[in-house]
């Protein structure tokens, strides 16, 4: 009875828990900072006629999904959930996951930058399309850097709160 504690009754799971040094941590600050700028390239497309371009369609794509994935990630090391996955090799998944957005994002960015026209019909629509590629610029540059420290720590060639969650606990 492998769910029953010595007093014979069911354990109850643990709560997840918040983990404030995760914030502090340069792979949660790069989190924060991947799910801010993502979040200002999706947002300034789409209040563009972006749909009137297919080009901006593929932006919004990236833009969006990786957010999303991004802030599920980091909630998942907020609430420190991933000790509950601990089969998963936390720091490979990072690692591919960043190296993956990084490509995307630089592929969004080179489109973003191309199609920007600067005789739009729409000023608005220039500007907040030109400043969707500058951001989406430093979102590319954001994941690359969390794709380095990603790859330091599935080397086991520095320490950081991934690495160290998922070695503490297993």
């Amino acid at each position: 009875m492998a769910g029953l504690s010595s007093s014979g009754s069911a354990r109850a799971a643990p709560l997840p828990a918040l983990d404030g040094a995760f914030v502090l941590s340069p792979l949660g600050g790069l989190m924060c900072t991947q799910a801010v700028l993502g979040l200002l390239v999706w947002a300034l497309i789409a209040d563009t006629t972006y749909y009137l371009h297919a080009a901006y369609s593929w932006v919004m794509f990236v833009s969006i999904f990786f957010w999303i994935v991004t802030v599920l990630f980091f909630m998942t090391y907020l609430l420190q959930l991933q000790l509950k996955f601990y089969v998963v090799p936390w720091s490979l998944v990072l690692m591919i996951f960043n190296a993956v957005a990084t490509v995307l994002y630089i592929t969004a960015f080179v489109t973003c930058a191309a199609a920007v026209q600067p005789t739009s019909w729409r000023q608005w629509d220039y500007n907040r399309r030109a400043a969707a590629s500058f951001f989406a610029c430093l979102t590319m540059v954001a994941y690359g850097v969390s794709t380095f420290f990603s790859f330091r720590a599935w080397k086991g060639l520095g320490s950081n709160a991934a690495t160290s969650q998922v070695t503490d606990h297993a």
